[in-house]
């Protein structure tokens, strides 16, 4: 006899728009009679070892409308990456609850434990049907046209760096702006939408898909200082040298790890000091400034793109869709992806999970200027609409020059 019942969850890193892919599958599972209960897993893929679940169904949609626009996880989140015993513990408690379809909200990792969930249902002959639903600031999703999540980030990204610049003009010198992105450097490139007249920074993009050489990046500073009076730079926390190393790593012995062993990227504001520092003391430039974005540009309460919140809304929708009618009318598990249709305009489709699941994105070559510290224009078309209505705007006084008096000429 079936349950009708399924259960979502919430996995790593929040978003401005992930509780709308939460309430997009709350409400459509709702209108589906063969459901019965709606739960949610606290903290992730932890709550469903740990059998911490929250019933959904008896929330009002009047509330629910209000956590979708709220930013962050409202089920909580976890950093857990869970490997094949891990996963066989969830395993077991979806069958104690008679769980008939999982849906897992997340990146690569999440991604990845759908994959094997899955696989154990079926080596069991259990029935549950699991659904990846993708989000991710970082935009690393193989497969996606974008990720829910990355359009917000990017937007106050863009925002940020605009302010920056506008600082940075009217109190010369230079600026560095750290941006997260351990291996993708779609966030950091969005500071490239910031940019309104020619000589606007950023002046300089760094990507963790270009090596990273410190001798080249003084003399880019150099050059563009001496060029403008100042300099505005948009790095990415990944930057890396020829072998693959973080910069970070090379620069400091201190290093802090996570917990699955990498070098902690996001969290200090060791990058941009270490940079500022090489700046000072071998170019001499006095007024230097550096900031890391870090968790900021996560879940940034009103800087949502219009745009990115309903397409989040629409996976979770489409998620619900796929588990219970299929994709193309075959039922199988997998794992939503958004594809682009127009000039703008987005379509859905379901992606088999061992398609995604553990692997990652970087940036398109044809969106990376020659240079190495730029974006191209098939870049700024492809973010631009991403965005959303409302994007603010700037403006310059015109150079109208009164003649001097006590030095004239």
């Amino acid at each position: 006899m079936q349950s009708g019942k399924i259960l979502v969850a919430q996995g790593g890193g929040p978003t401005a728009v992930i509780n709308q892919s939460l309430v997009g599958v709350v409400l459509e599972a709702r209108r589906h009679t063969g459901i019965t209960r709606v739960y949610g897993a606290r903290h992730g893929v932890r709550g469903i070892v740990d059998e911490d679940f929250v019933d959904l169904t008896q929330e009002t949609s009047h509330n629910l409308e209000l956590v979708a626009a709220t930013p962050a996880a409202a089920l909580g989140s976890t950093r857990d990456k869970p490997d094949l015993a891990y996963c066989r513990e969830m395993f077991k408690v979806l069958q104690a609850h008679r769980i008939e379809h999982f849906f897992n909200i997340g990146g690569n990792d999440s991604s990845d434990t759908v994959r094997i969930v899955a696989e154990e249902a079926r080596a069991a002959g259990y029935p549950l049907r699991c659904i990846h639903i993708p989000k991710t600031i970082d935009n690393d999703l193989v497969l996606n046209d974008h990720t829910p999540g990355f359009p917000s980030a990017a937007r106050f990204v863009a925002q940020a760096f605009a302010g920056a610049n506008l600082d940075n003009a009217a109190l010369p010198g230079v600026y560095i702006g750290v941006v997260m992105g351990r291996h993708a450097g779609f966030l950091t490139a969005a500071s490239a939408l910031g940019k309104k007249f020619a000589d606007d920074g950023p002046h300089l993009i760094y990507l963790p898909e270009r090596v990273f050489e410190i001798e080249r990046f003084l003399a880019d500073v150099k050059a563009v200082y001496e060029r403008h009076g100042r300099c505005v730079v948009a790095v990415s926390e990944g930057i890396h040298d020829a072998a693959g190393t973080p910069i970070l790593a090379k620069m400091t012995r201190d290093l802090e790890r996570d917990a699955h062993g990498n070098v902690q990227l996001s969290g200090s504001g060791a990058l941009a000091d270490l940079l500022c520092e090489e700046i000072r003391s071998k170019l001499k430039i006095k007024r230097i400034r550096g900031d890391t974005f870090g968790y900021l540009q996560r879940s940034f309460v009103g800087c949502v793109s219009d745009v990115d919140a309903r397409e989040a809304r629409e996976v979770g929708e489409k998620a619900v869709q796929y588990a219970m009618w299929g994709c193309q009318g075959e039922l199988r598990d997998g794992s939503v992806a958004i594809q682009r249709t127009g000039f703008y305009s987005a379509d859905y489709t379901l992606l088999p999970l061992e398609a995604v699941a553990g692997k990652t994105r970087t940036m398109d070559d044809a969106f990376i200027a020659p240079s190495g510290t730029d974006v191209t224009d098939a870049f700024r078309l492809y973010l631009r609409p991403l965005l959303g209505s409302g994007m603010p705007d700037a403006f310059r006084l015109r150079p109208n020059a009164v003649p001097k008096v006590l030095r004239p000429g």
